[in-house]
């Protein structure tokens, strides 16, 4: 099973950046069962990182790895949205799972 490279874009410690890295972490311990590495960026830290990527609006999910690359942008609440916008469903075996 492939391992999920993901990149959250925050700005600062904010109420919204906070729902976002916390609607992560759980789908990520829910969904992808300890296969993926989690990176939290700052962009009031690490401006350069955001516009590398072309992050135009926080919190930004970006995952690169396994491709395509697939971005979602919000606070990360819909799990299915989530999980359909990163392509992670098509990987995975979900009794009940509906298309």
């Amino acid at each position: 099973m492939a391992k999920y490279l993901l990149k959250l874009y925050v700005t600062g410690h904010t109420p919204r950046a906070a729902v976002a890295i916390d609607n992560l972490r759980r789908i990520c311990e829910d969904d992808l069962g300890g296969r993926y590495d989690l990176e939290i960026i700052d962009v009031l830290k690490h401006p350069q990182l955001a516009e590398d990527e072309k992050v135009l609006a926080t919190p930004t999910l970006i995952k690169s790895l396994p491709p395509p690359l697939r971005r979602v942008i919000g606070d990360l609440s819909d799990k299915e949205k989530v999980l359909l916008g990163l392509d992670v469903r098509a990987g995975l075996n979900v009794e009940g799972d509906e298309e």
